[in-house]
């Protein structure tokens, strides 16, 4: 009777989508305003800084070791050499992932390939690195201004690792990732650890975060859509053993979809050919995540979620917690993040945390999502 009563609703304002209300057990799942358009299109979206100019916030000792400390650098835990910073000391902080550029002063990091990654020494997990103010152009950093924050990515000249596409994943594309859509990328808590003081309190929801691809497939007018992370594909003969599209057929998505008017799902494709295929699985999978309207650009609430994964019939990522109070620091979340996989008997890649009920934005990262990864996981896999 609820998906009777949903799909009349929704079908009776499909093109200009007024208002929304989706209504079970009096809890209303999403809804749009009456210009059609959410306060969701106003969202901040933060782009991530690679390099960055941070304060050193703690120093601790680390058993066992005479010549090297642990530094907090914003949420991120790392290993320094003793004595080359003090707490509160600004400092050129680059985090896992980047790749510095092959200059004297990164020479030491030519065995890694210039390449920043999750490290271990002397029993401490080290995620990323720290420089001293002077790594910065002569004459670039003035004393009488405040400089915590700044993003000095391109200054330096630091990019970010992109490992290579295989090619199941490579095909033609039809053109950039719709600006109607949002794509699927969550900041890492340690980079954005005020975040937890500014949500404690509230409740989220935990799922794993699976380690594939991320795909996006929607419906709008008359389009339908095939995407990845950064590119609309084609659905054409040259693009049919591609896994983005292969996936879309296997489920017959479009059909799925066609019903609800304007909307998109995104999930994590995992299997054959996808990163090494760590779950040992025999053909391609889907595991959804996340429901999008996009006239009202907006995501559902928990809730909603799960219904349209059921009238869908999908599968979701593994859920792990429905209703978690966020009062937690950056390292419970990471021992939160450690385990298997609900997948297989692997480490877990980590997992992502969300507001239940998608209402609020936050002022530094927009959508109240994050991801927590599995410094196992990184340890056992990272290469």
């Amino acid at each position: 009777m609820w998906g009777t009563l949903f799909k009349r609703d929704f079908e009776s304002t499909t093109g200009c989508i007024r208002h929304i209300f989706i209504v079970l057990d009096a809890n209303v799942l999403c809804l749009g305003n009456d210009n059609g358009i959410s306060d969701g299109r106003r969202e901040l979206t933060m782009e991530r800084k690679l390099a960055s100019i941070q304060r050193i916030k703690d120093l601790s000792p680390i058993e066992g070791a005479d010549r090297i400390e642990k530094a907090t650098v914003l949420g991120w835990g790392l290993v320094v050499q003793k004595g080359e910073f003090k707490v509160g000391d600004l400092c050129v902080f680059c985090e896992v992932d980047s790749v510095l550029p092959e200059r004297p002063e990164f020479e030491f990091l030519r065995d890694r390939k210039f390449r920043i990654k999750t490290i271990k020494l002397k029993g401490q997990v080290s995620q990323g690195i720290c420089f001293p103010i002077s790594i910065l152009p002569e004459g670039y950093f003035d004393l009488s201004v405040e400089y915590e924050g700044v993003d000095v990515t391109e200054l330096l000249g630091v990019k970010k690792y992109e490992p290579q596409i295989p090619a199941q994943l490579m095909g033609q594309a039809k053109g950039n990732f719709p600006g109607f859509l949002r794509k699927t990328d969550e900041m890492r808590i340690q980079s954005v650890p005020r975040v937890l003081e500014r949500q404690r309190g509230k409740f989220f929801y935990v799922t794993e975060k699976l380690d594939g691809t991320s795909a996006t497939y929607f419906s709008r007018d008359e389009d339908f859509g095939i995407c990845s992370r950064n590119i609309w594909l084609k659905d054409n003969e040259a693009n049919e053993n591609n896994s983005y599209v292969k996936m879309a057929k296997m489920l017959d998505i479009q059909s799925r979809l066609k019903p609800y008017g304007n909307i998109a799902i995104q999930g994590e494709i995992v299997g054959p050919g996808i990163q090494k295929n760590k779950y040992g699985l025999s053909e391609l999978d889907f595991f959804l995540f996340s429901i999008f309207f996009i006239d009202v650009y907006k995501y559902a609430n928990f809730y909603g979620f799960l219904k349209f994964a059921e009238l869908l019939n999908l599968k979701t990522v593994p859920i792990l917690e429905r209703k978690l109070e966020l009062n937690h620091s950056v390292e419970e979340l990471i021992e939160m993040s450690k385990g298997k996989s609900e997948l297989a008997q692997i480490f877990r890649e980590g997992i992502v945390i969300r507001t239940v009920g998608e209402e609020d934005i936050d002022e530094e990262i927009g959508r109240i999502s994050f991801k927590v990864i599995n410094p196992d996981f990184l340890l056992k896999y990272e290469v």
